[in-house]
């Protein structure tokens, strides 16, 4: 079997693009991969097409020695996007492997641990404060609404939730991410107490409407610097967090951190590969390391749990785009013994469901992994074509 063929697809999403990577074969089967260049990837596609002839004329069931031989030809500029479009190659890999053995992706890697997934709903009130026409949605404004949300996330099975900051104005939600430069506050990056006081009557929102025993977690990215992070950290206390979500690159500021926090942090989600988690092991900087599958392709993302589970930590993957994506970090879960919870978000696009054959099924805030060949989900063409993205 050799590959013939790459093809590089992208769709209108609300906010932002799905991208997909379709690759051919001489014995007509097709792997697909979806891959993310909204969020500082641009021009992710046109360098996954820059490395066709590094993999047309290859076996796709020998994926290992194809990712090999990319990770070499790109050596001198490792990482980023460059690792990216790897990762969107290897996971298109994978799934024409399974399919070529009639088998799913995570049968090769030894077999599922688990086959129904807990998941946590992300973006939970973000999205509706920022976009509910689109979405569809009633409109979240007050942190009473946060509550009456809080309520729907239990009533519909989910035990665990993830939100952002939302300060109010009394009348509406103020939009905060200075850490990635689309609001006031960037690039000095302060903290202040109108921030702080944000943070408190939405965590005691959510608390209210959603009940003492869902798990609740709190995004703050990249949004402060050190001295921020810990301000925020003191401020959650009272809250019983499961985690509060740091983005940090410098490895001492992240334990410093971790060592006087109130509650469990995670942290990790940008990095990509094992050379970069390394160093956050070792200096036990987090609770819980956040993988992004999508960044760093299925098989290295394996690796990078065992190397977690050396040192005592549980991991979490970073999946907040499409369905494909959703069902190829859901493949992880099942497969690392040291798995948290899987992140996943509820709220999107209305034809999200279109671009797909089948939508993932959760049941009682558990995904049932799928069972079909490969990822066990294919990409409808037609309905990616039905939606172009916008210029």
């Amino acid at each position: 079997m050799k590959i013939t063929g790459l093809q590089t697809l992208r769709c209108d999403a609300g906010w932002r693009m799905f991208s997909f990577l379709k690759l051919m074969t001489d014995d007509g089967i097709v792997g697909w991969s979806e891959y993310n260049e909204s969020f500082g990837s641009h021009g992710l596609s046109a360098v996954i097409e820059a490395m066709a002839p590094l993999v047309i004329g290859r076996d796709p069931r020998r994926f290992e020695q194809v990712v090999s031989h990319l990770l070499v030809m790109s050596r001198q500029s490792r990482g980023g996007v460059t690792h990216q479009a790897i990762a969107a190659i290897e996971n298109a890999l994978l799934d024409i492997t399974g399919k070529a053995y009639g088998v799913p992706v995570y049968a090769l890697f030894g077999g599922p641990v688990r086959e129904r997934i807990p998941v946590y709903w992300s973006h939970c009130g973000t999205y509706r404060a920022r976009d509910p026409a689109l979405l569809g949605t009633p409109p979240i404004r007050t942190y009473e609404d946060l509550a009456r949300l809080g309520e729907e996330v239990r009533s519909r099975g989910f035990r665990a939730l993830k939100t952002n900051i939302l300060p109010s104005d009394g009348t509406r939600f103020i939009p905060f991410s200075p850490g990635f430069g689309r609001t006031a506050g960037h690039p000095e990056l302060n903290w202040d107490a109108r921030t702080l006081k944000a943070v408190v009557d939405g965590l005691a929102a959510w608390r209210t409407g959603a009940g003492p025993e869902m798990g609740l977690m709190l995004d703050i990215n990249f949004h402060f610097k050190t001295e921020g992070f810990r301000r925020v950290a003191d401020a959650v206390a009272p809250f019983d967090l499961s985690w509060l979500e740091i983005d940090t690159h410098d490895v001492p500021s992240l334990a410093l951190i971790r060592r006087d926090a109130p509650c469990p942090i995670a942290s990790c989600e940008t990095l990509c590969a094992r050379r970069e988690f390394k160093p956050f092991f070792e200096a036990y900087a987090m609770d819980v390391a956040i993988i992004d599958v999508i960044w760093n392709g299925l098989a290295e993302s394996v690796k990078i749990a065992a190397m977690a589970d050396v040192y005592e930590v549980n991991v979490a993957p970073h999946n907040f785009y499409g369905h494909l994506c959703s069902v190829i970090s859901a493949h992880f879960c099942a497969l690392v013994p040291n798995f948290r919870i899987m992140e996943i978000d509820i709220d999107s696009i209305p034809w999200r469901d279109e671009l797909v054959s089948s939508p993932p099924v959760i049941e009682n805030g558990e995904l049932i992994l799928p069972t079909g060949p490969g990822w066990g989900i294919e990409v409808n063409e037609a309905g990616v074509r039905a939606h172009p993205p916008k210029a």
